[in-house]
């Protein structure tokens, strides 16, 4: 097995900046792409906190893939989502067919992710949350299972995790977490909004606080099992450091 994780010969490229428009100050600053594994196949970058995928899932400025496509000089594609909030792995093929092959490994499953979330309250050392979820209300309900490890626990309120979501359903780790009476600080759409403003107010943190910290899948090419690893950006394991949350649980 092959593990990438973040060594000092990683390609950071920039995105080029937009041209001058009239009103500057609505445009914001176009993000750096931090390349974490790279071949004939594939990419993986470190997506920042804060940068949506594509267009096609939210409106902004600048988009994952495009910058990661600029920053090689070729066209990528999308093999799966995170949510703009999240940082962390992700995943895009260099040609449609590969993509195909990859984002078939998603639908059966075979494809792990570790993602790394601060949660309100204390979970029990391990849990597996197991409910169905609809994409939107009143749909259907799909299968969704995550598993859950505590790693560490914060003034006995709060808790960093590990989650690995076995299913690819919309904001499964977040709404798996909040119905577990667990939600997680920073989200402004399932969290609670005093929590939130007590970890910006103490800690300085300014983001949802759910890293994708790992992803390990089959080479499309080669078939070779690929683990690759994305450290936890400074935005989310400042404040956690600022808590005194060891080093160890930060490890990708």
């Amino acid at each position: 097995m092959r593990t990438r994780a973040c060594p000092t010969t990683h390609r950071t490229a920039s995105y080029p900046r937009p041209a001058r428009c009239a009103n500057p100050r609505h445009v914001s600053a176009a993000p750096d792409i931090e390349i974490l594994h790279r071949d004939e196949a594939l990419v993986v970058i470190a997506k920042p906190s804060g940068l949506a995928v594509h267009k096609g899932w939210a409106k902004a400025d600048h988009y994952a893939m495009t910058a990661t496509r600029d920053a090689l000089g070729q066209w990528v594609y999308p093999v799966h989502r995170l949510d703009q909030a999240t940082s962390g792995a992700l995943l895009f093929a260099l040609s449609p067919e590969l993509a195909e092959a990859l984002a078939a490994q998603f639908r059966a499953h075979t494809i792990e992710k570790r993602y790394l979330a601060l949660v309100r309250g204390v979970p029990p050392e391990a849990l597996l949350i197991d409910r169905p979820l609809a994409r939107d209300k009143g749909a259907e309900l799909l299968p969704a299972r995550t598993s859950v490890r505590r790693l560490w626990i914060f003034e006995r309120r709060y808790s960093l995790v590990e989650a690995r979501p076995e299913s690819g359903r919309q904001h499964q780790i977040r709404r798996h977490l909040k119905g577990a009476t667990h939600p997680l600080i920073g989200d402004v759409r399932y969290g609670k909004g005093d929590h939130n403003r007590l970890f910006r107010d103490r800690f300085g943190l300014h983001r949802l606080a759910l890293h994708a910290a790992r992803l390990s899948f089959d080479h499309p090419v080669s078939g070779e099992r690929l683990t690759v690893a994305a450290p936890v950006p400074e935005d989310l394991a400042g404040p956690l450091r600022a808590m005194g949350c060891p080093e160890s649980a930060l490890a990708p």
